[in-house]
């Protein structure tokens, strides 16, 4: 239903399609939350290496999650590569309530966010299970997804396919393993975020590059998503 391709440096729109109406975002929502929380580490507020205290709250999230425990401890690190590779919802909550204090704080940030990226979106939630309201455009995705790449260690997180966390109360580690499939089947994807939920349908966030020339797109309740995502790339990747 909704989807768009653009130029990473200029903003170029090389695609669009229904790219103005906000949709469920599902996971990709994380994209925002991995901007603010690396944002805040630039300026200085947080440390990659400070440590977090998972909440109840945070543990009890469920769908897509690491298995936090409530007072577990885990740093910012940690948490940044499980809401990305694996998309731990409670990941997500944890270092959204360290950061803001409450889920609804840092909702908050995140439409302030927005708003100055010119992005229509409204978030309810820092991971993206389904919430009345809760809601982001095909175009509004690509801009933040844009404004994250400029960092480089999201550019780092974004495109692993895979890495261990440690469990604090085991000598094992948490296995991370992407689900983004264009990582091992598409010459130069930088990878970005995937998203499904039963209403939002299955959701994309994705970028890649070739000959220093770098697209960014996003496809929404789209069941044919990876597909799709490769129609767009090869249409100008092979083309420009």
């Amino acid at each position: 239903p909704s989807a768009l391709l653009m130029e990473k440096q200029t903003g170029t729109v090389l695609f669009a399609q229904d790219e103005h109406t906000p949709r469920e975002p599902a996971s990709v929502t994380k994209i925002m939350t991995l901007l603010l929380v690396m944002e805040a580490i630039d300026s200085g507020a947080l440390s990659y290496d400070d440590v977090v205290t998972g909440s109840a709250h945070a543990a009890g999230m469920g769908g897509s999650q690491i298995w936090l425990k409530a007072n577990e401890q885990m740093t910012v690190r940690d948490l940044l590569k499980a809401v990305c590779i694996v998309s731990g919802n409670d990941a997500a909550v944890a270092i959204a309530e360290h950061i803001a204090g409450s889920v609804d704080a840092f909702s908050q940030m995140m439409n302030a966010r927005a708003r100055e990226l010119g992005a229509n979106a409204t978030y309810k939630n820092p991971h993206g299970l389904d919430a009345e309201g809760h809601e982001a455009s095909a175009l509004a995705l690509a801009l933040i997804a844009r404004e994250g790449l400029q960092n480089d260690w999201f550019r780092e997180i974004v495109s692993t396919q895979r890495m261990t966390i440690p469990w604090s109360t085991s000598e094992y580690n948490r296995l991370l393993v992407n689900k983004n499939k264009l990582l091992s089947s598409y010459e130069g994807a930088l990878g970005v975020k995937t998203g499904f939920t039963s209403k939002a349908g299955r959701c994309l966030v994705f970028a890649a590059e070739r000959d220093g020339l770098t697209l960014i797109g996003a496809v929404l309740n789209d069941y044919t998503w990876f597909d799709d995502a490769r129609t767009l790339l090869d249409l100008s990747l092979i083309h420009i």
